[in-house]
């Protein structure tokens, strides 16, 4: 939420599940080793189609092996503000791919001080490059702050999501809240997450801070930003919308 360090933080989690054998990649460089050293005569009248299917199969293997990718695209509430980015959510959520098994790599393009529009600005750039099968859409927090119109809010949260899905990715939105001293903007604020995930029809996380908000331990000293502590209770909050998306 905090505007301070407008850094950004694009750290990739690799989550590859191994399946107690060596990468794919490994043992192809194997076998292009033994291919090239081993020039028996079996080997040179091995019929010419065999070599081409078998050359074909090579490079459509690490394809299907690749591991598929979630970007998780919010401020410094996603970016790990002020703790070690390992004990961020975005970082956990990685070690739990892994722990379930579950052949994703996390990339992190979280950035402080991010509001809806800055991140409408770089979403399509961000979707290039990484080609997410999975946006977690995180931001709104600051707009919020800053008393942002909620008509901007909506505009730019239904593009940010609308070009996940024109890239085929699947998408989740997470809510969020200002406080109450905001009076009837805190209301209408909270409540466009949810029009905006009904109108684009995506799944949606009611309130990243849910069960952190009302906690003031859980918070450092600038009362705005989770310790490292309430981390697990972020990605308990995100992967109740986010588990039915990587099935």
């Amino acid at each position: 939420m905090a505007t301070v360090s407008p850094a950004a933080t694009a750290n990739e989690i690799s989550c590859r599940m191994v399946n107690g054998s060596p990468p794919l990649s490994t043992r192809l460089a194997r076998s292009r080793t033994s291919t090239t050293i081993d020039a028996s005569p079996t080997m040179l009248r091995f019929p010419t189609f065999h070599w081409l299917l078998l050359a074909g199969l090579m490079l459509l293997a690490p394809a299907a092996q690749a591991a598929r990718t979630i970007l998780v695209f919010g401020d410094s509430l996603s970016a790990g503000y002020g703790i070690r980015q390992d004990a961020a959510w975005p970082a956990l959520l990685g070690k739990r791919l892994q722990e379930k098994k579950l052949d994703y790599s996390v990339v992190n393009a979280s950035i402080s001080g991010e509001t809806t529009s800055g991140g409408r600005t770089r979403i399509d750039a961000a979707l290039e490059r990484h080609a997410p099968q999975v946006v977690i859409v995180a931001l709104g927090a600051n707009d919020g702050l800053r008393g942002l119109p909620v008509t901007q809010l909506r505009d730019n949260l239904s593009a940010i999501v609308a070009s996940a899905q024109q890239k085929k990715a699947r998408v989740l939105l997470v809510g969020q809240r200002i406080p109450p001293n905001y009076g009837a903007y805190a209301v209408q604020f909270h409540n466009t997450f949810g029009e905006v995930a009904k109108a684009r029809k995506v799944a949606l996380v009611d309130f990243l801070l849910d069960g952190v908000a009302t906690q003031a331990q859980l918070f450092q000293a600038d009362n705005l930003h989770p310790t490292a502590e309430a981390q697990p209770l972020l990605l308990d909050n995100v992967w109740r919308g986010l588990a039915p998306l990587l099935k």
